[in-house]
């Protein structure tokens, strides 16, 4: 079986860019909102493509880029070893569609190119998370104050109406965790928990 894999970071992303590939694919799976720090296995396509692989259904998985396996470099590489465990032949689009095997045999520049890659990626992580905390520096240095505005007090129906806010609820009910949400809707821990202990009186959720 030939399987493509697509992921997007937020809810908001559709994924347009993905029907510009026309490969036919006898399966195509697309986590819509994941960010790339929930492992692999915890994403619910991701855990369906693991459990396809396990009962030896794929030949060969196919990424745009490797950055959709994930943006920890010791994350990527561990779920790649495992898919070269497992025969799984991997070709990356975004890179020339490289693959892990060349005519039934490991690409000898494989390892080298993906750990270069990896390690890219999780450098471009590090140096955004870096500048927005610098930016939110600047900000109190200059006069800012970081959270809600003195003497405003919102309503917790008002906040539980949000449409953020029911998103949240309605993966509560269905028993995800905090991570997994926080992933699949690109909001912050400290959101989510703060709708749970507004809903959590109100509704008994367990």
């Amino acid at each position: 079986m030939r399987v493509k894999y697509n992921r997007t970071s937020t809810i908001n992303q559709d994924g347009e860019r993905f029907k510009l590939d026309k490969d036919n694919y006898d399966l195509v799976l697309f986590d819509k909102g994941v960010s790339g720090k929930v492992p692999f296995n915890d994403r619910e396509k991701g855990k369906q493509l693991s459990d396809l692989i396990k009962d030896g259904k794929v030949q060969e998985l196919v990424v745009e880029e490797l950055s959709r396996l994930g943006r920890n470099t010791i994350d990527v590489l561990s779920t790649l070893h495992w898919l070269e465990e497992k025969e799984v032949n991997v070709v990356v689009r975004g890179m020339g569609n490289l693959q892990s095997q060349v005519n039934g045999k490991k690409n000898p520049i494989w390892n080298l190119i993906t750990s270069v890659m990896s390690s890219i990626y999780e450098l471009e992580r590090e140096q955004i998370l870096e500048r927005t905390e610098m930016g939110r520096k600047m900000y109190v240095i200059n006069g800012g104050k970081l959270g809600r505005k003195v003497g405003t007090n919102e309503n917790v129906q008002t906040f539980l109406n949000k449409p953020k806010s029911k998103q949240i609820i309605s993966l509560l009910e269905k028993g995800k965790s905090v991570r997994d949400i926080s992933g699949r809707l690109g909001v912050s821990p400290k959101t989510i928990v703060k709708v749970r202990k507004s809903y959590l009186p109100q509704n008994e959720l367990v």
